[in-house]
């Protein structure tokens, strides 16, 4: 969707589900997963098509191990932040862990609630045919939904933890026969995580909606990282299929002990960073503090 990344008019065009969906075939979709709102304001700027409010967020701005105990309330609040940042990118967030696992009734009061109190306008949700119902039901409420098959991190546990999916042609076949069900489904787009670039290639072929990848290789018709890996924000383990394009962890960390440095030596604040009052003022203010 290089045309909304331009000068021209289109770039102040709201991109929707409907202008992703359509650039099936045509352009590749970029799609970022952000959590806040100076994050937004920073991707939105660069063009970017969507903006994803991963329920991730549970272990990168939160610290924890997995994505489970994320819960809607917080979704909601991190959404909005985000929203608040966007001007243009299709804003898509996360149902977390049993928002809509429970049935379609329960995924339609959950994503209500994420597209009234933060402003989202699309959802995205995890799993193939077990979840169709509820798919089904929330593209008939005229919420768009973006499906996610392959590895999800929801699932994570039942799947043997992070681990690359249809590896094998019987479960290749399994992520193929979810992603053609989620599109009769209604999904307007659909995330293939953490699978062989082969099937990934097969799955975008038989598709007529986009697929976008994220750790599946260069045949999708987009790909997501997440903001924090591919700019070096946080430390530890970096996925095979992260690209950082830049390191500002050691960039922030070395400005962080320089500042630390500066303080403990006096160096910081300088003269520039102070602010001076009118002489006659501070010589009546020593007289008034005499005696």
């Amino acid at each position: 969707m290089s045309s909304y990344a331009s000068d021209s008019p289109a770039a102040l065009a709201r991109v929707t589900a409907l202008s992703v969906k359509n650039a099936k075939g045509k352009d590749k979709v970029s799609v970022i997963t952000a959590y806040d709102y100076p994050s937004a304001l920073m991707v939105d700027a660069a063009g970017v098509d969507v903006v994803l409010v991963g329920d991730s967020l549970g272990m990168v701005m939160l610290g924890g191990d997995d994505t489970l105990g994320v819960t809607l309330d917080a979704m909601i609040h991190h959404t909005a932040a985000v929203v608040r940042g966007v001007r243009r990118a299709l804003v898509v967030a996360d149902m977390p862990f049993m928002t809509y696992e429970p049935g379609p009734g329960e995924a339609l009061a959950g994503a209500a609630r994420i597209v009234r109190e933060s402003g989202a306008r699309a959802v995205k949700l995890e799993g193939g045919l077990t979840v169709l119902p509820q798919v089904e039901a929330l593209v008939r409420a005229g919420i768009p939904v973006m499906g996610h098959v392959g590895l999800t991190p929801q699932r994570a546990a039942t799947l043997g933890g992070f681990k690359v999916q249809g590896k094998t042609a019987v479960s290749a076949k399994a992520v193929l026969e979810d992603a053609l069900a989620l599109e009769r489904a209604g999904c307007f787009s659909l995330v293939l995580e953490a699978v062989p670039a082969p099937l990934a290639k097969i799955i975008t072929e038989r598709l007529s909606i986009p697929t976008i990848g994220i750790g599946a290789g260069p045949h999708c018709d987009g790909q997501v990282l997440v903001l924090h890996d591919m700019l070096g924000m946080t430390g530890g383990h970096v996925p095979r299929f992260v690209k950082q394009y830049a390191r500002l962890a050691e960039a922030g960390g070395n400005a962080v002990a320089e500042y630390a440095r500066e303080v403990r030596g006096g160096v910081f604040p300088g003269p520039e960073h102070s602010f001076t009052m009118p002489e006659a003022e501070l010589a009546a203010l020593h007289e008034s503090l005499k005696g």
